[in-house]
């Protein structure tokens, strides 16, 4: 399978591009950063440097790749967990914007599987609830992860509130999500 994961050089991209790989799909990570294009090409994919506010930019990407499939990876997160309680502007935009145009860029290229991420905790930004209408709309899959720990994440050395997920594992529970029916998926350590 062809696949285009938007958000590639993102804390779960990076370990979900190298999943997606070795299982013998042909990926194409996007990055905002050419400082990452780099990581992405060890790590197996083909790397797309992109904005995904950039429309008409993105559909001809998504679209000459020629993807079966595309996963959204992407988010605007301020470096610490004390900023993303009032930064969340960025990250909103992607939510909603993003989410559209990227959802656009796919159909355009004809791809018949799309999983995009999500949060599983409550409360729920009116932009999340935007992102996902936009996603089941589409007869997509949202993947609510916990709130991620482990290396990389604002959780490196606790464990978060419930729900939460180990990162390793949420990259681990994402690639069989290109299979799954429509719908909402909840990823999270057992309670």
């Amino acid at each position: 399978m062809r696949i285009f994961v938007a958000g590639a050089s993102g804390v779960i991209g990076v370990r979900l591009v190298p999943l997606l790989v070795e299982a013998g799909h042909v990926v194409a990570g996007m990055t905002r950063s050419s400082d990452k294009a780099p990581q992405l090409t060890a790590l197996g994919a083909e790397p797309v440097v992109g904005d995904v506010f950039d429309r008409e930019a993105l559909v001809r990407a998504v679209v000459s790749f020629e993807p079966d499939a595309v996963i959204h990876q992407l988010t605007d997160l301020p470096d610490t967990l004390a900023e993303s309680v009032t930064q969340t502007a960025g990250n909103d935009r992607i939510r909603t914007e993003g989410t559209r145009n990227l959802i656009a860029a796919a159909k355009a290229a004809g791809a018949d599987r799309f999983v995009a991420q999500s949060i599983a905790w409550e409360p729920r930004r009116p932009s999340v609830e935007d992102h996902e209408r936009q996603v089941l709309e589409i007869s997509g899959v949202v993947a609510r992860y916990g709130r991620l720990y482990g290396p990389g994440t604002y959780y490196e050395d606790e464990l978060p509130p419930p729900p939460r997920i180990e990162i390793e594992a949420a990259a681990r529970a994402t690639p069989p999500l290109l299979e799954a029916p429509t719908g909402i998926v909840t990823i999270a350590d057992p309670s």
